[in-house]
């Protein structure tokens, strides 16, 4: 069985997928499966993916039988997951070689079943098409430890970096939301009494897509948060509204970031 399962969604990716792939074949430790759910893309991204395939058995594509976004997609693989940790990359992102081994180590050093490391943030149109390279984008750090209070006024864990340890969570999905899926799935995790440790090294290449202004970009997201805040965590109106505020407030004055 595969020590760590790489769950990838993808759609219309060609662009970026062969870095994203290659940045994961590259693993220092190499005991992996890509399973891969392409999302009913158009641009020719599925046959990328079966090349890959045919030239390394460790990736696993698959299509899903209809458009469901990133969400189903993602979950899609996990039901395919044979590993003992689950790992989340998407198809325009990258890891570092080194990301996986010290991850596990890491992760195997502590009491906390979800990790997540510091990553790069580089513009849209970074090259990434090689692994050997050490960024000069910017770096997001990666807090020591994160409980579920604190995640309940911001997402402190960059998706391309989480990690978490099945053996002791069981095979936990996403919710299919349009948006932040990912942040109701850590959220969901830490609700049940899990708390995540951070690994301050910046191990993953994050691209920043420029659609609009960062802070514009940011506020669309309220009404997603209040949604994952009332239906997905139960909080009272209340308690909604003032996780809410808090979100907002650090969502803009990180906006520089």
């Amino acid at each position: 069985m595969p020590l760590v399962s790489v769950v990838m969604p993808v759609y219309n990716s060609a662009a970026t997928l062969g870095a994203a792939v290659r940045s994961v074949l590259a693993q220092t430790h190499s005991d992996l499966e890509l399973l891969v759910t392409d999302d009913q893309s158009t641009d020719g991204s599925m046959d990328l993916l079966r090349e890959f395939a045919r030239q390394d058995k460790r990736v696993l594509p698959e299509s899903a039988p209809e458009r469901g976004g990133a969400g189903r997609a993602r979950n899609l693989a996990i039901q395919r997951a044979r590993g003992h940790y689950i790992a989340f990359l998407d198809s325009d992102d990258m890891w570092l070689p080194e990301k996986t081994e010290r991850q596990i180590e890491f992760a195997a050093s502590g009491s906390a079943p979800l990790t997540f490391t510091s990553y790069f943030k580089m513009d849209a149109d970074y090259d990434g098409e090689s692994t050997d390279f050490i960024p000069n984008g910017r770096v997001i750090r990666a807090r020591e430890h994160v409980d579920y209070r604190a995640m309940l006024v911001r997402d402190h864990i960059g998706a391309l970096t989480a990690m978490y340890d099945r053996t002791v969570l069981g095979t936990r999905l996403m919710p299919e939301m349009r948006k932040r899926q990912d942040y109701a799935l850590w959220l969901s995790i830490m609700r049940d009494g899990a708390d995540a440790r951070g690994l301050p090294e910046p191990l993953a290449v994050y691209r920043a897509h420029q659609a609009g202004s960062l802070s514009s970009n940011k506020l669309s997201l309220i009404p997603y948060n209040w949604e994952l805040y009332r239906e997905h965590e139960g909080l009272s109106a209340p308690r909604a509204a003032r996780a809410l505020a808090g979100a907002v407030w650090q969502s803009l004055r990180n906006s520089r970031i």
